[in-house]
């Protein structure tokens, strides 16, 4: 995957405990194609440290019927073995944001009517249409749906308790007119019960970013595992193109 200059953790506000909510998520993508832009390009010095593992949060371990099961909702289980190409997708804006949705086989087979949108089906599909709802979800700018994102989508452990004290603080509000659609994915790794997907997006500045969520399949959906400070995500930096991500955009 081609790649440039990348941010420092000492100048990138999304290394910064108060960025942890999936709001943040957003946050972080539009912080980095301001900090990025301004770094010296080949500047050796603006290599990141490398990301945390996400496994490292603490979490309550998924029950282990999960791993074979439907979804809560009743959409089924897949047999896909891999995910090498895009998947065909209709597609709906979640505040600004376009977002993949199949209701009757991927998800979200529950859409509250508040907008909150859960239950994906337990495949590679539905780990990837499920982070890009986590983002979407993030970037629609509703309090409710932020705090109901950190309660309900989020695997329990401190790393959750502490998005949700945040959340309900009011913490992660971007303040931006910048928004981001997805461009293109990398599944980086999936079993049954675990999967680590990298979504590309570009900004309406014409600027490439990326991220990476840790999902995990629990109560018959899929959450995201949240770093112990609350972090959702990890890696994110500037890309200069696409290589290495299946293209894949609704808007």
């Amino acid at each position: 995957m081609s790649q440039s200059t990348e941010s420092t953790p000492e100048s990138s506000p999304f290394t910064k405990p108060g960025f942890i909510i999936a709001a943040a998520l957003v946050v972080a993508l539009l912080a980095a194609t301001v900090v990025i832009f301004l770094l010296p390009k080949g500047d050796s010095a603006a290599q990141p440290a490398p990301a945390s593992p996400r496994g490292s949060a603490s979490a309550a371990p998924s029950a282990p019927a999960d791993a074979a099961g439907e979804s809560i909702c009743g959409l089924p289980s897949s047999t896909e073995t891999a995910l090498g190409a895009a998947p065909k997708s209709k597609w709906e804006l979640v505040g600004k944001m376009a977002v993949p949705t199949d209701p009757k086989t991927v998800g979200p087979g529950t859409t509250d009517p508040d907008g909150f949108r859960s239950c994906f089906a337990h495949s590679h599909t539905g780990a990837l249409f499920s982070s890009m709802n986590v983002a979407a979800l993030g970037s629609a700018g509703s309090p409710q749906l932020t705090v109901k994102l950190a309660d309900k989508l989020l695997v329990p452990g401190a790393g959750r308790d502490a998005a949700i004290r945040e959340t309900k603080a009011g913490t992660g509000s971007s303040g931006t007119d910048t928004t981001i659609q997805v461009r293109g994915f990398s599944m980086k790794s999936y079993t049954p019960s675990e999967a680590n997907v990298d979504l590309a997006f570009e900004t309406n500045k014409g600027v490439l970013v990326h991220t990476q969520l840790s999902m995990r399949w629990m109560d018959g959906d899929w959450k995201v595992k949240p770093a112990d400070d609350g972090m959702t995500f990890s890696g994110v930096s500037q890309l200069s193109d696409l290589s290495g991500y299946i293209l894949w955009s609704g808007a």
